[in-house]
């Protein structure tokens, strides 16, 4: 068993882990948007869990996890050339329980498509994450994404 300990680069008191958190995910973001999906399911811990929707099995583990970005995107896009862009926000950390981080936030997704300068933004979504600390980084152990059409 993986046992994580915290080990904040920035220190211990609630900004600095902030702007800690706030760094990682602009760096996973990126390679999310980006399709890089080895690279982004190694954002995630060896036997992390991503949980994209509640209709949608959660993949366990990196391998899976890049299967399941590469098979999302298909699934919704197929060939066609799109770009998307995550926005997150209102980001709340919360220290959790063995070294854990808790982190809640709001993210949006912009659809963009070289035809057309309007991008659609869908969907709207609600994300939990569970990040540790593995090696001195951040990664992801566990997410949730809970889309806002299907929380009624």
């Amino acid at each position: 068993m993986t046992t994580y300990t915290t080990e904040p680069r920035l220190g211990t008191d609630p900004a600095s882990l902030y702007v800690e958190v706030q760094q990682f995910y602009a760096r996973q973001v990126r390679l999310l948007d980006d399709l890089r999906a080895e690279e982004f399911a190694a954002t995630f811990t060896e036997d992390g869990v991503f949980a994209p929707s509640p209709g949608i099995p959660p993949a366990h583990g990196r391998e899976a996890i890049a299967a399941a970005l590469r098979a999302g995107h298909a699934r919704r896009f197929g060939t066609e050339p799109v770009r998307c862009r995550h926005w997150h926000n209102m980001l709340r950390v919360d220290p959790g329980p063995d070294g854990t981080l808790l982190t809640h936030y709001y993210t949006l997704v912009m659809v963009s498509r070289p035809w057309d300068p309007a991008p659609l933004i869908a969907p709207s979504s609600v994300v939990e994450d569970v990040l540790v600390y593995e090696d001195g980084e951040l990664v992801t152990r566990e997410r949730r994404v809970i889309p806002d059409h299907q929380s009624f």
